[in-house]
């Protein structure tokens, strides 16, 4: 999950390629988890700054995580802006990446 988590940080900013089921779920769980630890902290300090500086440090991987994930379901980018589809994907397998060299 670490890995995962560490591998979509790294590609922050690619919009191309795949994520798989695992790397979207992770990140989208850390996203939540710190966003959270980042409201309390405001909370702790009567300030909306630290939870809206991590909201907008992770939504930019985010965005590329989706749309990686995305692109694996062999669908465009864009879908990422129809809010419901995040929860048809988690029920959409994943291709195989097999057939991906036959191509």
């Amino acid at each position: 999950m670490i890995s995962s988590i560490q591998n979509s940080l790294k590609m922050y900013a690619s919009f191309s390629g795949r994520a798989t089921r695992k790397e979207f779920w992770s990140f989208y769980f850390f996203f939540l988890v710190a966003a959270f630890i980042g409201a309390v902290i405001d909370a702790l300090i009567g300030s909306d700054m630290i939870g809206n500086l991590v909201i907008l440090g992770l939504f930019l991987p985010y965005i590329a995580v989706a749309a990686r994930r995305m692109h694996d379901v062999g669908k465009s980018g864009w879908f990422i802006l129809v809010p419901i589809y995040n929860l048809i994907l988690f029920l959409t397998p994943t291709k195989s990446h097999e057939n991906d060299s036959e191509k």
